[in-house]
C-alpha cells in the first residue's frame, strides 16, 4: 500500500468548519477561533480488544470509533468540529476495508458538519485506530463531572443495555435472531451521540455531564468522586428498552449497570432546572429519565443503589483498561 496515495483517496473535497485555514496536505492542520473555549480529546482502539471483525464491519469500527469521541464532546456540553486519525495498518487488512473504516467515520462526521484535518498511517502487526477530536463550547459553558451538588435531580439520556445486548446477539445468537433485535445491533454498531441535547442546555445555569461508555456503574461513580458527593440511584427508574425484557434479568441488570457503550449521557441538575431541562429534551425528542438524587457529601464520592427494597453501595463496574 502507498500511504500517499491512500492519504490522497481519503481526504476531504471541501471543509464545512469556516475557521479552518490550512486542512490536510501541510506539516499540521491550522484553524483560528477567538469567543469560544477549545475542548480536545483522544480515545485509541485495538483490534481484538475493542472491537472485532467477527461482530463489526469495517464501516461500523470507523463510525463507532468517532461516536465514541463525539460522545465525550457532548459530555463536555460542547458541539465537535474537527478531527485526526492516526491508524496502525497489519498486513491482514486490505485497502478496501480501510477506506470503508474511513467511510464510516466520514458518514457520522457529516451529521455533525465535522472536518478530517490530519493524521498518520504506519505499518504494524495488529490494527489501531486513534481519533483525536476538537470541539467549542461558549466561553465558561462547558459542562463537568464535578459539578453535582445536593439536592440535584441524577437523569440519563435514551435507554440504557442496549449496546451490551447487541453485542451479546452478534456474538451469540444466527443471522435469524440478529434480525429480530435489528434495533440493539444498531445500537451496539451505530450510536447516536447527544451532542444536539447537551449543547442545548447552555441557558442551564448549571449541569453536570458524563457520557456512558463503561457502563452507569462506573459513570455515576465518576461524578460522585469528581464532585465529592453521595448519590442514590432507583434500579426500578433506569431506563430499558422493551426488546431487553425478552432476557433474562440477570441480563438485564448486568448489562444496564454494567455494559456500557450505549454513549447516552447522566448528569445531575438542580431541581429548579429539571423542568426546564425536561422541555428541551421533548423539544429535540431526547427521551430524558429521573433516575435518582444527590444526597449529600462525602469526600471519597460515593453511589448507592435501591433495587428490591434494599439499598446498598454500587462499585464501579463495567469496562476498564489495563486489567
Amino acid at each position: 500500500m502507498d500511504e500517499f496515495d491512500f492519504i490522497k483517496r481519503i481526504q476531504p473535497k471541501s471543509y464545512k468548519q469556516s475557521n479552518l485555514i490550512k486542512g490536510i496536505g501541510d506539516d499540521a492542520a491550522v484553524f483560528r477561533q477567538s469567543y469560544q473555549d477549545t475542548v480536545t480529546a483522544v480515545d485509541t482502539l485495538v483490534e481484538n480488544v475493542h472491537f472485532s471483525r467477527k461482530t463489526m464491519e469495517p464501516y461500523h469500527i470507523g463510525y463507532r470509533a468517532l461516536a465514541a469521541n463525539i460522545s465525550d464532546m457532548a459530555a463536555m456540553g460542547c458541539k465537535p468540529a474537527f478531527y485526526l486519525i492516526s491508524i496502525v495498518i497489519p498486513p491482514s487488512w486490505a485497502e478496501s476495508e480501510l477506506e470503508e473504516i474511513y467511510l464510516g467515520m466520514t458518514a457520522i462526521a457529516r451529521q455533525f458538519q465535522m472536518d478530517l484535518i490530519g493524521g498518520d498511517t504506519v505499518s504494524g502487526k495488529e490494527l489501531v485506530i486513534s481519533v483525536t477530536i476538537i470541539g467549542f463550547v461558549d466561553r465558561n459553558k462547558a459542562r463537568y463531572r464535578s459539578d453535582a451538588k445536593e439536592g440535584d435531580v441524577v437523569f440519563v439520556t435514551g435507554s440504557l443495555g442496549d449496546s451490551a445486548a447487541g453485542f451479546y446477539l452478534l456474538s451469540n445468537f444466527d443471522q435469524r435472531d440478529r434480525l429480530t433485535y435489528q434495533y440493539l445491533i444498531n445500537r451496539h454498531r451505530m450510536p447516536f451521540p447527544r451532542v444536539q441535547f447537551a449543547s442545548g442546555l447552555h441557558s442551564l445555569q448549571r449541569v453536570c455531564l458524563n457520557d456512558v461508555s463503561d457502563g452507569i456503574a462506573s459513570e455515576a461513580n465518576e461524578i460522585a468522586e469528581a464532585s465529592h458527593v453521595t448519590m442514590k440511584i432507583d434500579y426500578e427508574q433506569l431506563p430499558i428498552d422493551k426488546s431487553l425484557l425478552d432476557f433474562s434479568r440477570e441480563q438485564q441488570e448486568s448489562w444496564v449497570l454494567s455494559g456500557g457503550e450505549d454513549f447516552e449521557l447522566i448528569g445531575t441538575v438542580s431541581e429548579l432546572e429539571w423542568q426546564k431541562l425536561i422541555e428541551i429534551a421533548a423539544k429535540q425528542n431526547v427521551p430524558v429519565t429521573a433516575i435518582g438524587r444527590v444526597t449529600g457529601h462525602d469526600h471519597k464520592g460515593k453511589v448507592f443503589l435501591a433495587k428490591d427494597g434494599q439499598t446498598k453501595l454500587l462499585r464501579k463496574s463495567g469496562y476498564t483498561h489495563l486489567k
